[in-house]
């Protein structure tokens, strides 16, 4: 099974993609877009379109576009979207985020758990110089190491030492690569635990109740293997952190 559909199934009940509850989403977006009554909003790394459908029914003079490479995850963005009927508002990209590009600056942009589809943070912050409009806002979400991490946390995630930092270091990165933050919000160990239990939750009982499916025994598989590494690797090791920053 791809890591796509993967992805797609594990976040049947908790569409945003990252540790953080509803009320948190809807603070940082409010956040995001407070001040302006209209405006236009990017979405880097979209996948199904969790934040950008929220910030258009919340905010009906704004709109938005979202880029992500996962053609399926992009159809289901636009079939929420007409849901909730801000379908007319929103433009979706099937394309590399490295690759987009656009003649008309936004308000807000939005990188949620996505850095690695544009090469990393650096990447990342270059890109939002160039994507905002002057006195827009990023909305930035990274992890981050809660304290250093053990050599089953690093090899649980398949990372290394030096892909994160500590909450601390990476808002100093941040600042020297002259931005501030203006608002954030750490997600709690709740948020972690109803994300990763929703996550593994999902694709496991997709395995369960598809036990004919050529592609069930991989499921349950990655549901298995992502439940170990979190509760015998990561877990409490490695933080999450959204930013709503400006450029200096």
């Amino acid at each position: 099974m791809d890591r796509q559909r993967i992805s797609r199934i594990a976040h049947t009940r908790h569409p945003v993609a990252a540790p953080l509850a509803d009320e948190s989403v809807a603070r940082l977006l409010e956040r995001a877009t407070a001040g302006a009554g209209q405006g236009r909003l990017l979405d880097l790394g979209c996948g199904e379109g969790a934040w950008l459908v929220r910030a258009l029914a919340a905010n009906p003079l704004w709109r938005a576009v979202g880029v992500d490479v996962d053609v399926e995850a992009l159809v289901l963005a636009r079939e929420r979207a007409t849901a909730l009927g801000v379908v007319h508002r929103i433009g979706l990209h099937h394309q590399d985020a490295r690759e987009f590009g656009s003649h008309e600056p936004f308000d807000v942009v939005l990188c949620v758990g996505s850095t690695h589809a544009l090469g990393g943070l650096a990447p990342t912050l270059a890109a939002a110089r160039e994507l905002l409009a002057p006195g827009g806002r990023l909305v930035l979400g990274e992890g981050f190491w809660e304290h250093e991490p053990p050599r089953a946390a690093l090899e649980a995630l398949g990372a290394a030492r030096e892909e994160y930092a500590s909450l601390a270091a990476t808002t100093d990165r941040l600042a020297a690569e002259g931005w501030t933050p203006v608002d954030g919000h750490v997600s709690t160990q709740q948020e972690w635990d109803a994300y990763e239990f929703a996550w593994t939750g999902s694709l496991a009982e997709w395995a369960l109740d598809h036990p004919d499916d050529p592609e069930a025994a991989a499921a349950r598989e990655a549901a298995d293997s992502h439940r170990r590494a979190w509760l015998h690797g990561y877990r409490g090791v490695l933080g999450f952190v959204t930013y709503v920053l400006r450029r200096d």
